[in-house]
């Protein structure tokens, strides 16, 4: 589980993108927020499952938030300004079964590490997905497969990218944008939303609760902080910031303020409950310390 959105300038108060994601993983998995600096790949480079073929050029330069045992990153944003995440979703089409194959923090990573502009980005997930396709569990020690949604900004644009298996679509963002654990791209979600998920339970009231903070213009940093703190959805714990005891709590989030001067522009990050502990602010091209992290990456901290 997940929540996203993004303000383009024109929405906000500062006239900067801000982008949010809250991360929902099982409850005791640890995350971690790292660099990896611009590097030349001299063979095929291994992800969560699967090799893929190296980049041609130099790589850029990305800061990431990523769940120990995988390669890919739930949420991160290079240095040229690129800031991505991924949400579980369900469709039609079983992931169960399918075989060893990228994941969709892999194809944020990958995105992220190839490309110098949103649209890049969007590209070359796309053409990773085309290539090789989504399989293996998404959940260390559980067979645990889904296919993903990501939403992609940089200072200018942002698009929302929703997949089943190998198919796709993809929706230019006009001025603000959400999205959760369900298909929102309106042909898409006609043809492949799940028949059998609880979408009007578990997942549209966080998608609804994030529609109004993005309507309630200008958005704020401090007010996408607020969201993302909040206890709004349903009364089972599955929330904004998510508690669902021993299934499912946030255990990482992002908000990233991307101005037209990159020296300008900074990304709050946070391990454990944003309604719980405080985010840390970096510049671009900078991780915070881990003493500047709370202690614990779970969510009762």
């Amino acid at each position: 589980m997940c929540d996203s959105l993004v303000a383009l300038g024109p929405a906000t108060d500062t006239g900067r993108t801000i982008f949010a994601k809250n991360s929902d993983r099982p409850p005791t998995e640890h995350q971690v927020i790292e660099r990896h600096p611009p590097r030349r790949d001299p063979g095929p480079v291994r992800c969560t499952h699967i090799t893929v073929d190296p980049h041609p050029t130099e790589t850029i330069g990305v800061v990431g938030s990523r769940p120990v045992w995988q390669w890919g990153f739930e949420h991160g944003v290079n240095d040229a300004g690129v800031v991505a995440g991924n949400e579980t979703i369900y469709t039609t089409l079983d992931p169960r079964g399918f075989p060893p194959a990228l994941i969709g923090m892999d194809l944020v990573r990958l995105g992220l590490e190839r490309a110098t502009t949103a649209h890049g980005a969007v590209e070359v997930m796309i053409a990773l997905l085309e290539r090789h396709g989504q399989g293996g569990t998404g959940h260390e020690g559980a067979d645990r497969p889904y296919w993903s949604s990501f939403l992609v900004a940089d200072r200018g644009r942002a698009f929302v990218v929703e997949t089943s298996g190998r198919d796709h679509a993809v929706e230019e963002v006009a001025r603000s944008r959400a999205i959760s654990n369900r298909t929102t791209i309106p042909a898409f979600d006609a043809t492949h939303r799940h028949p059998r998920q609880p979408v009007d339970r578990l997942v549209n009231p966080r998608w609804e609760a994030s529609k109004r903070v993005l309507a309630d213009e200008p958005v704020t940093v401090e007010k996408v902080m607020r969201h993302l703190r909040s206890h709004d959805g349903s009364d089972e714990g599955w929330t904004v910031c998510m508690h669902v005891e021993g299934v499912e709590a946030t255990t990482a989030s992002l908000v990233v303020e991307l101005d037209g001067d990159a020296a300008q522009s900074v990304a709050h990050w946070l391990l454990g409950s944003p309604c719980r502990q405080s985010y840390v602010a970096a510049r671009l091209g900078e991780a915070p310390t881990p003493r500047t992290l709370s202690r614990s990456p779970f969510h009762d901290g």
